[in-house]
């Protein structure tokens, strides 16, 4: 099998070491081009200045529009009858009216009568792994619950509960009474124990999902089941999928000619306890989402993220998930890239995963966890060097043109990730710090403000999108909480300055000494009761 694992750290030569470093020298670089430049030449300052917010502008406006078309694809998708399509790919005819589905769906149908896929769709069974930590009985049943409740039998569905030996005892004893109380609802139910210190491994939801992956094919094999006709969904254990969640992935892996190549990406939604997060939580949330869906329709740049689904073989194929890095959901994309020769298409799927926001048990520890999250998913920037290394420097038959755009849209992305918040927001007022004088200097930041003002009313595409996606408001809270729902965009710069682009210039600067992420952070997850108590 070819090697596609990340190599240790004592493995690391100097170049991969330069190609780690990458991300944060062209951050760092970034950030201090302004004031070197505004010493040299305050003019080209300004043109840089005013054409790198031009650029921002004209992105903005881009993704305003994506996520218009995006919610309204996702509000499409949900009143889609996905079983009956389903169900008319194994007959091979439509039986719907036309007028509840898109002409995509006779096409699918007419398209596999000419050349049937490799996939029986009668045939295909769903494995569900829920990795699970700490997190209490009331966080996992919903999502059990919610697996449980689709519009899907279940006797073509397997759970599979994956928990750590390091949560201790009561996880354990928790872990067999779910198993138990769920035994007879699916297919299968399994519940699969990780153990700790295995060498090699980092402390990470990788090495548990893998395990559990492991344990799922020994399974597989007992029971005579092809490992090509299972779909292997993860799930972390706030993870709710919609009800038309399996029936959607079903009918798109059916319809695929390369189920190998093939991962399927649904939409997250952090509206879980959106209600009851912290007013900065909720925006961050709200903004996650936001980018999640416009994500969803740009699928050249479409990666793996947080519940993703792929079939067993392709993860037989790929070894599983990484059990060396903190990120293996996006880091996932590029082993299958890699194993596959370039070969590999992540297919959205415009339905809902909901998950929660950032909770903790007092305000401290969730503004504490919540940068810590964002730290873990900006830890994303050392898939750069691993990118570098296996597409570059190692022996493959990757189609280079391809590989050039990928692995420049990755580095772009880390770098506008921790840069544009602070250059957008500040970079206006270096030149006249430095040229107090100089009169271009002195309009630039007005300027900069008009662009800006004009740029804010993206905002309300936001806000439209945050209200729409508001699930109902609990009754443990009075209206007012809806006014707050409201208001609480003020602190949207705060949150996009503190929290996303330090977070990613904290994992950037690490990365660029050396101080790696051997632990995954596992985010609080509380939950909160009718008298408003928060418990984890």
């Amino acid at each position: 099998m070819k090697n596609i694992e990340i190599p240790y750290v004592h493995d690391r030569g100097k170049r991969y070491r330069f190609f780690e470093m990458l991300p944060g020298i062209l951050t760092w670089t970034l950030l201090i081009f302004p004031f070197a430049l505004s010493f040299i030449s305050p003019e080209l300052t300004i043109i840089f200045i005013l054409g790198y917010m031009m650029l921002w502008f004209v992105k903005a406006i881009g993704l305003d529009i994506r996520a218009i078309q995006g919610f309204k694809k996702l509000q499409l998708h949900q009143k889609l009858p996905w079983q009956q399509m389903f169900q008319d790919l194994i007959n091979g005819q439509v039986s719907v009216y036309e007028k509840k589905v898109p002409a995509w769906h006779a096409q699918n149908i007419s398209r596999l009568q000419l050349k049937p896929a490799p996939i029986d769709p009668s045939q295909i069974i769903h494995a569900v792994i829920v990795a699970t930590y700490k997190e209490s009985r009331e966080i996992l049943d919903p999502t059990i619950k919610a697996v449980l409740e689709s519009d899907y039998s279940m006797d073509k569905v397997i759970l599979v509960l994956a928990y750590e030996e390091r949560g201790g005892p009561e996880v354990e004893a928790q872990a067999q009474k779910l198993i138990s109380d769920y035994s007879g609802k699916f297919l299968h139910v399994m519940s699969v124990k990780h153990p700790m210190d295995i060498p090699g491994e980092v402390i990470g939801k990788g090495g548990n999902i893998t395990f559990a992956g492991r344990k799922l094919k020994e399974y597989l094999e007992s029971a005579n089941i092809k490992p090509l006709n299972v779909i292997v969904t993860t799930l972390d254990a706030d993870n709710r999928p919609h009800p038309k969640y399996l029936a959607a992935a079903s009918y798109l892996y059916s319809a695929t000619y390369e189920p190998l190549t093939v991962s399927l990406q649904p939409i997250p939604m952090f509206t879980n306890n959106i209600w009851d997060a912290p007013a900065p939580m909720r925006v961050i949330a709200t903004g996650n989402s936001f980018w999640m869906v416009v994500q969803g329709l740009r699928t050249h740049s479409l990666r793996n993220f947080s519940a993703h689904a792929q079939n067993m073989q392709t993860l037989i194929d790929t070894d599983f998930w990484s059990v060396r890095t903190v990120v293996e959901d996006g880091h996932q994309y590029w082993r299958t890239y890699f194993r596959y020769d370039g070969k590999h298409n992540v297919y959205p799927i415009f339905l809902p995963i909901y998950q929660d926001a950032v909770l903790s048990n007092t305000l401290k520890k969730t503004l504490k966890a919540q940068f810590v999250q964002l730290r873990r998913w900006a830890w994303g920037a050392s898939d750069v060097s691993y990118v570098a290394e296996m597409g570059f420097f190692r022996k493959n038959k990757l189609p280079k043109l391809d590989l050039i755009f990928k692995f420049s849209r990755l580095l772009e992305g880390h770098v506008s990730w921790a840069t544009a918040p602070l250059i957008l927001a500040f970079s206006a007022f270096v030149p006249v710090l430095v040229n107090p004088k100089n009169f271009a200097a002195n309009q630039l930041p007005l300027t900069a403000s008009r662009v800006q003002t004009i740029a804010l009313v993206g905002i309300f595409v936001t806000l439209f999108f945050s209200l729409k996606t508001l699930p109902p408001r609990p009754e443990r809270y009075k209206r007012r909480r809806t006014f707050f729902m409201l208001i609480q965009w003020v602190y949207l710069p705060f949150t996009t300055i503190v929290y996303s682009a330090f977070a990613a210039i904290y994992s950037q600067t690490r990365l660029m000494f050396g101080k790696y992420l051997d632990k995954f952070d596992v985010t609080d997850k509380a939950f909160v009761t009718e008298d408003k108590q928060k418990k984890l």
